[in-house]
């Protein structure tokens, strides 16, 4: 739905561009059937992050205390962002993966359906 400002000469800035991250820029993170967890969470993350350590390091200071997240199979996560299937290069980072400012990655857990199969 458009919006139309009150006045004509309004401009507005616009607040969560990268410029006003410093080195680092945001990354909505998504993990899909699970919402016990309030979704998607924005990081800020530096694009030199590696896609492994987003793993071991990042995601378990979100998710750790969902009862699901510790029987995760990484090897079988199923990754997407807004352009579709992605399987990322654990050894390469973030913005080597084609990560950028503001965009989604989403996960998905086979086998795992959310608390209680709540998913």
């Amino acid at each position: 739905m458009p919006v139309k400002a009150i006045t004509p000469d309004y401009h507005g800035d616009f607040q969560d561009t990268q410029d006003k991250f410093g080195d680092k820029q945001l990354l909505n993170i998504c993990w899909e059937k699970h919402t016990m967890m309030g979704w998607p969470m924005c990081v800020p993350l530096l694009p030199d992050t590696p896609f492994g350590g987003l793993i071991e390091q990042v995601l378990p200071m979100i998710y750790a205390v969902h009862p699901d997240f510790e029987k995760i199979e990484w090897d079988k996560v199923e990754w997407s962002t807004s352009r579709g299937p992605f399987t990322p290069d654990m050894s390469k980072t973030i913005a080597e993966n084609g990560l950028r400012h503001k965009q989604q990655i989403r996960f998905r857990t086979p086998g795992l359906d959310g608390h209680l199969g709540g998913g």
